[in-house]
């Protein structure tokens, strides 16, 4: 059962209650995420995100820890490229201190000058564990190559040089700026009731006051302009590590249940074309898959892939073949109908416990301004034909669009890709 009620500051506040679940799962989301800070600014959102947790007015960080620790509840956060949540969960007695505590963080939040210095080494150190994990990293470089100097493009977790600039007034001043009630969803699940929700929130949220609680629908920006080509990246690697990418469908769009049916044959399993073409039956990739990333206005299709440097071209040469087929209608009936029951099945157990639905209907909200239920989402999987399939992919994969960020010991090697499709 969902329910949704608009507070009267603007804050928008959903539940799904699970009556045969003991746990709730109550999450704070602020619409606001890397991609809506400027150069100078970038990482701040995050920064922002770990000082929620270093104490308050009336708590301080050991509390915060301790009194969800008595409670066997889990706390966290985390930051992404158009939204930001904390959140909680906790046995469904315990929900009163889940509220009290997040709200308490995030509206009593201090901002202490020693726990800011504390952080910024904690995540400088997060920004240089990403530069060590090369199959992490070579997705942020390919970011960064394909939407230019774009937010989108930079890393969430902002680059060292603005990370040390930052400094109390910046983080107060953008909370100031960003954190308004109309940017604000309270998502729950679990059990519990609506109503008493609605009570506990309104009550303990009441004091963030902001009458422009409509300024959430037109502050997107300029969409990145994408660029493509191959972009190598020399660094000391054993393996090589490859991203290839190409514009696709932004969140919100029609043709995004052809989208995901698409990327699942491509390589979104065990069973998928990549894997089975790349790894198993001729072993020159342990990780090889296909993604998806789609944002309000704006997506790509990208596929990763660690090989060595030997077999570079001839794993690229691989996906691109993989990906002629597909625009050439080589789908069998079998085939898409396995992969329909795939993506539902998927969605279906991966939608087993309460913070997934937090997260779902959260989600739903930023980018639908609705719920979309099992139904309505495994009725747009099973009504995508073959040929929607082939229309999507010959829009979408275009020799000409598309991007490759390789990075490894690339000097070493004379490689002359060819994006030829």
């Amino acid at each position: 059962m969902f329910n949704k009620t608009v507070l009267t500051n603007g804050i928008r506040i959903l539940s799904h209650e699970m009556a045969d679940t003991r746990s709730v799962s109550l999450g704070i989301w602020v619409e606001n995420g890397s991609r809506h800070e400027s150069r100078h600014q970038n990482g701040i959102s995050h920064f922002i995100e770990h000082l929620l947790f270093k104490g308050t007015e009336q708590r301080s960080a050991a509390r915060i820890a301790e009194e969800m620790d008595s409670v066997g509840g889990v706390l966290n956060a985390f930051t992404a490229k158009e939204y930001t949540c904390y959140y909680a969960k906790v046995l469904d007695e315990n929900l009163p201190l889940a509220i009290d505590l997040l709200t308490d963080i995030f509206l009593h939040s201090v901002f202490d000058r020693e726990e800011i210095e504390r952080e910024r080494s904690v995540i400088l150190q997060e920004i240089s564990q990403a530069e060590d994990t090369p199959d992490d990293y070579v997705h942020d470089l390919f970011n960064l190559d394909f939407f230019r100097d774009h937010p989108l493009g930079r890393p969430i977790c902002g680059e060292a040089a603005t990370v040390l600039n930052f400094h109390r007034e910046d983080f107060l001043q953008f909370v100031q700026e960003r954190y308004l009630p109309g940017r604000v969803i309270v998502a729950a699940a679990g059990h519990l009731r609506h109503s008493d929700l609605v009570r506990e929130m309104e009550r303990s949220l009441k004091a963030h006051q902001n009458s422009n609680f409509e300024i959430r629908n037109s502050e997107l920006g300029n969409s990145p302009t994408l660029r493509s080509g191959v972009f190598q990246h020399s660094k000391p690697l054993e393996q090589v590590h490859l991203c290839l990418g190409v514009a696709g469908i932004h969140q919100s769009h029609p043709m995004r249940y052809a989208a995901y049916i698409l990327n699942t044959i491509l390589g979104g399993g065990m069973s998928s074309r990549l894997f089975q073409e790349i790894r198993e039956k001729r072993g020159k990739a342990y990780s090889v898959y296909s993604f998806l990333s789609s944002y309000k206005d704006v997506g790509y299709l990208g596929v990763y892939a660690g090989t060595s440097l030997e077999w570079v071209e001839e794993v690229v040469d691989l996906i691109l073949l993989e990906m002629r087929r597909l625009m050439a209608g080589e789908i069998g009936a079998g085939e898409l109908e396995r992969t329909k029951s795939q993506l539902i099945g998927n969605m279906i157990l991966g939608l087993e416990t309460s913070d997934s639905w937090m997260s779902h209907i959260a989600k739903n909200e930023i980018y639908f301004g609705k719920v979309l239920s099992l139904e309505d989402i495994s009725q747009g999987i099973r009504s995508v034909s073959r040929s929607d399939i082939v229309e999507l992919a010959g829009a979408i994969l275009r020799p000409e669009k598309m991007a490759l960020t390789v990075l490894g010991d690339v000097e070493k090697g004379k490689l002359e890709l060819s994006l030829s499709i």
